[in-house]
């Protein structure tokens, strides 16, 4: 068959990695793809947020199979563009991906359905915000979300009053994230171990793949601004069976249920983001998609075929399949350019990749990566390379991953040491 993936980034070059090792996939494309990218699939440039476009594209390719890998497309009703042409896609509809395409309604969905969250107050005026962070019904620090989409960065961990007035001012009124700080979400800090959880479903069954665990701060010990990832690992164990069991029955199985009672039923992947507090699991917040890059570790560990997963979910049949993992533990180091999250610099030959992956069981995902008019491989974004290492012990692989990195070159070249050590 001929698969289709929409994106850009290591997420979705792991995707790509993972469709081409299918006997059942003759052909790979992704739009737009990357330098990496295009080493494992054809690219095609189709701006994947003009949902008509994408389309019509799978149409003309006679493509069997879409896989969506960012949010963008999916908050702009791609899924629903293919349903009405009655192409085959993985993905929620623009309605249930609200989930994700709004903080707002995220917070207010778990309040209805009794999922538990941290305590928040839902802003819709500078003024609200002030007198919320000014009355002292949330102690500091203090959590500040904007409504929308903002690639992983509208969120702000505000130590003091200070800082939280300033973020407000950045968000609502300097509008730094555009109409996505219309709304702000305030919120009590959740102090715990951070954990995600990932799950298929089409509609009605789950799966859960294995947790993983990313680190969002851009630097060591959790410190520096907040970024889209610098890194995650996924481990047998990460969480013990029966707090996952306790997530599956409280968290993942209550959403997917409470979707479908609200008439937006959900299929595809949903990512819970979840931070385990002395007081039992709380959901920090949901994603529509596959993770990045927890998505990395998590499809390194995957032994059963993609793609009949992804056939099982558009064909609202996951209960009838058994998904397999791999008991190896798997560690991803993200190599950022200088100057990310705020100011990157871009357009530095990188080297050393045949190198990192001639080590055993390492692979690099591209995610911002593009070729000169020389044929250099350069910097193309903020978050430059994933740096994957598979092994059966979880030491054994950040060890690999690490030695991977040493090997790669550019300059200014970002990264957290920290990834996995525990």
């Amino acid at each position: 068959m001929k698969v289709l993936v929409l994106g850009s980034g290591g997420r979705e070059h792991a995707l790509v990695w993972k469709l081409s090792q299918s006997s059942r996939v003759s052909k790979v494309y992704c739009s737009p793809g990357n330098a990496g990218i295009s080493q494992d699939a054809e690219c095609l440039n189709v701006e994947s947020t003009s949902p008509q476009s994408v389309a019509e594209l799978a149409a003309s390719l006679e493509i069997d199979l879409t896989i969506v890998g960012p949010e963008q497309p999916l908050v702009a009703g791609v899924v629903d563009a293919f349903t009405r042409r009655r192409l085959r896609i993985v993905g929620p509809s623009k309605a249930a991906a609200t989930l994700e395409g709004s903080k707002v309604f995220a917070k207010e969905f778990m309040s209805r359905h009794h999922i538990p969250t941290a305590a928040f107050t839902v802003c819709e005026s500078p003024e609200a915000a002030y007198d919320i962070i000014s009355s002292g019904v949330y102690s500091y620090p203090v959590v500040l979300k904007v409504d929308g989409l903002a690639a992983g960065k509208g969120v702000v961990i505000a130590s003091d009053i200070d800082e939280a007035k300033k973020t407000i001012s950045e968000f609502m009124v300097e509008k730094r994230f555009g109409e996505a700080g219309t709304k702000v979400v305030i919120e009590e800090c959740l102090k715990g171990r951070e954990a995600s959880l990932l799950i298929f479903s089409d509609g009605k069954q789950i799966i859960a793949m294995p947790p993983a665990q990313d680190y969002k701060n851009a630097l060591d010990g959790n410190q520096g601004p907040n970024t889209g990832g610098m890194g995650s690992f996924s481990t047998p164990g990460l969480l013990e069976r029966n707090l996952k069991e306790k997530i599956m029955h409280e968290i993942a199985e209550p959403t997917i249920s409470g979707m479908a009672a609200d008439g937006t039923v959900f299929r595809g992947v949903l990512f819970i983001g979840l931070m385990l507090t002395e007081n039992g699991p709380r959901v920090l917040e949901y994603n529509v998609r596959f993770g990045d890059p927890e998505t990395q570790v998590i499809l390194s560990r995957l032994d059963t075929d993609i793609v009949d997963i992804f056939e099982a979910i558009a064909e609202n049949d996951l209960g009838s399949l058994k998904v397999s993992w791999s008991e190896a533990s798997a560690v991803c180091v993200v190599l950022a350019s200088a100057g990310y999250p705020t100011t990157i610099r871009t357009g530095d030959i990188i080297s050393g990749i045949p190198e990192a992956e001639a080590l055993a069981n390492v692979k690099v995902f591209h995610a911002g990566t593009k070729l000169d008019s020389a044929g250099n491989l350069i910097t193309a974004g903020g978050r430059v390379l994933n740096v994957v290492a598979r092994q059966m012990t979880l030491d054994a692989a950040r060890e690999q991953a690490y030695r991977a990195v040493e090997k790669i070159k550019f300059e200014g070249m970002q990264y957290r040491r920290d990834i996995a050590l525990r």
